[in-house]
């Protein structure tokens, strides 16, 4: 999932052209944006200073409230930024696109726009080096090492060629975009620390560092963690020839993102799962919710068989334990009944084309 850190700051990428040329494939290296580097180092010093205050002297109002507006940047982030914009995976009317907008500013990620973009390339050169945060570098790269380098060239000539068109017509997210370092500074630090200053007496240093800096670490390298861990540590039951995994624990920290190859092999699945809102998504649980007040609409899901030929067909064999049970959908040979039809006819295609 790709994020910047500062969109005022990132909207322009630094890229590698110069006296030298572009960058190559063959000749990337990492070059450090120093300017980048001093802002990550002021978030995570931030953070890790808000961590020994949340743990030893914030009230626990001020935990709670950490925590709630942590989860609700998230939706954000997820159910917004992710799964509407990018994917467009359902349809959001107006009054939730505009709670969504609000959510991701929360998260300070990049404005929708530029997050949405860099994502839809993810997915289309995913882990080569159009992919912004290719995995192929490395756990620190994918994790946070490219938003502090140069880009590779090849992500920034890939990345014009990515559609576009949908979000330059939002008003929403055009909205957002022309305000976006006011939003920010707003609903990222300003409200988070004043409202436990305010309303029960914790101290601004306190609310400072808990709920404004501590909870935007914690919430960026939950979404990092999508970048590097969920595609370098976990299983491959959809398919095995791709980089991005499954991983449970992923899906705790981000709400429903950690069932990565899944979302990769069906990435306009609203669920980003097989397994909807019964299995740690509770991002699903947020869009059925205003699916049933009619907020959220056309919402586009995968049928089960095609997610178990698919599984079959390419997957790593996790998905199921032959040990213990049977997939119901494996043929013992030609001529079961439990044959697709369009398998069958691929066959015949194919095998009329070849002389014994």
């Amino acid at each position: 999932m790709s994020t910047n850190i500062v969109t005022s700051h990132l909207e322009t990428d630094v890229t590698a052209e110069g006296k030298e040329g572009p960058i190559s494939k063959s000749t990337y290296k990492w070059k450090l944006v120093w300017s980048h580097v001093f802002i990550m180092v002021f978030i995570y010093a931030g953070g890790l200073y808000g961590l020994y205050l949340f743990l030893f002297y914030c009230s626990w109002k001020t935990c709670l409230w950490t925590y709630i507006y942590g989860t609700i940047s998230l939706q954000g982030v997820t159910a917004g930024t992710h799964r509407l914009w990018s994917h467009r995976s359902y349809k959001a009317k107006l009054p939730l696109r505009i709670i969504l907008m609000i959510c991701q500013s929360i998260a300070f990620q990049g404005h929708i726009y530029s997050w949405a973009r860099n994502h839809r390339a993810h997915h289309k050169f995913s882990d080569t080096d159009a992919d912004p945060h290719n995995a192929k570098r490395g756990f620190f790269f994918s994790h946070v090492g490219w938003l502090l380098v140069v880009k590779h060239e090849d992500f920034i000539n890939k990345r014009k060629t990515i559609f576009v068109d949908d979000l330059e017509s939002d008003a929403v997210v055009q909205f957002q975009r022309k305000h976006y370092f006011f939003l920010v500074i707003l609903l990222c630090y300003i409200i988070p620390t004043i409202v436990p200053w305010y309303f029960w007496n914790e101290s601004l240093s306190i609310s400072w560092y808990t709920a404004a800096m501590f909870r935007h670490c914690v919430s960026l390298n939950a979404i990092y963690c999508v970048n590097s861990i969920a595609h370098l540590f976990g299983t491959k039951p959809y398919d095995k020839k791709i980089g991005a995994v499954e991983n449970s624990l992923i899906s705790v920290v981000t709400n429903g993102e950690g069932w990565h190859n899944y979302h990769h092999v069906f990435p306009w699945d609203y669920k980003t799962s097989e397994f909807g809102n019964s299995r740690l998504n509770q991002t699903t649980m947020f869009i059925n919710f205003f699916a049933k007040i009619g907020w959220a609409y056309d919402l586009k899901t995968v049928a089960k068989e095609l997610i178990e030929r698919k599984a079959i067909r390419s997957g790593d064999g996790s998905k199921f334990n032959f040990e213990n049970q049977h997939n119901s959908k494996a043929v013992w040979g030609w001529g079961d009944s439990e044959m697709k039809t369009e398998d069958i006819e691929e066959v015949k295609k194919y095998n009329k084309l070849i002389e014994f």
